[in-house]
C-alpha cells in the first residue's frame, strides 16, 4: 500500500497467449530485479490496454517481496506533486522523496498533455535518479514523440539521454487486453482502425540479439 501497488498484480497473473510479442523468459528474468542493482531504467512502450502498467506493477510488487522500497505513480500525479511542492518552495524536498525508493515506477507517459514547467520539473528527478536509482516508465508514445508528448524538444532530448544511458526497453505489439471481450461493442469505423485482436505468434528469424545496455524486444 506505501508503494501505491495496488491492486496487485503478478507475472504469474499476466496473460502471455494475447501478447505473444512478448518474451516470457525475458520478463522473467527482469523480476529477478538485477536492473535495479544496476540502477538502470526499465521502459514498457507500446499501445493502450497491452499490459504495460500490469507488468510493471507486478515487478515492482516482486521488489516489494524481495525487501525493496518501491513507490509507483502516474506522470500527472508526479507533475501535480512537484509542481504543487515548487509553488510551496518544498520542491527539493519532494525530489528527495522521490529519489528515496529503490525502485520508482512512472506510468501512463503520454497520456495526457504536459503542464507548462512540468517537462523541466521532471527533468530534475530523471537527473536527481540517474546512475543511482532504478526506474521503470511506461508509455503509449514513442521516444521520436517524446518532444511533443512534453512541449520541449530540447528537455525531452536532455531526458532520453539519461533514460536510455543505463536502460532495457521492452515494446508491446498487441491487441488491447481490456477490450478483447468487447471488440462487437466498438463503433465500426473506430474498430476498423484499432487493433482489438491478438496478433499471431511471431516468427523468430536469425540469431538472438545480444544483451546490452539497451534490449529491444519486438517480438
Amino acid at each position: 500500500r506505501t508503494a501505491r501497488l495496488m491492486p496487485i498484480k503478478t507475472i504469474e497473473s499476466f496473460d502471455f497467449s494475447f501478447q505473444p510479442s512478448l518474451d516470457r523468459h525475458r520478463i522473467t528474468a527482469l523480476a529477478q530485479l538485477e536492473f535495479i542493482n544496476r540502477a538502470e531504467v526499465l521502459h514498457f512502450l507500446g499501445p493502450p490496454g497491452t499490459g504495460k502498467s500490469h507488468l510493471a506493477t507486478a515487478i515492482g510488487v516482486a521488489a516489494v517481496r524481495a525487501g525493496r522500497s518501491v513507490y509507483r505513480c502516474s506522470l500527472a500525479e508526479l507533475l501535480e506533486a512537484l509542481t504543487r511542492a515548487e509553488r510551496e518552495g518544498r520542491l527539493a524536498e519532494k525530489i528527495r522523496f522521490y529519489t528515496r525508493a529503490s525502485l520508482l515506477i512512472v506510468d501512463e507517459i503520454g497520456y495526457l498533455p504536459i503542464t507548462p514547467g512540468g517537462a523541466n520539473l521532471f527533468f530534475q528527478l530523471v537527473n536527481a535518479r540517474y546512475e543511482k536509482g532504478a526506474m521503470i516508465l511506461t508509455s503509449n508514445r514513442g521516444f521520436a514523440e517524446w518532444g511533443e508528448v512534453f512541449g520541449d524538444p530540447v528537455v525531452a532530448t536532455a531526458l532520453l539521454d539519461r533514460l536510455l544511458h543505463h536502460a532495457v526497453v521492452v515494446h508491446i505489439e498487441g491487441a488491447s487486453y481490456r477490450l478483447r471481450q468487447h471488440a462487437d461493442l466498438i463503433p465500426e469505423h473506430t474498430r476498423a482502425h484499432a487493433n482489438l485482436m491478438p496478433p499471431a505468434a511471431p516468427k523468430r528469424r536469425g540469431r538472438p540479439p545480444k544483451h546490452g545496455a539497451i534490449d529491444h524486444l519486438n517480438g
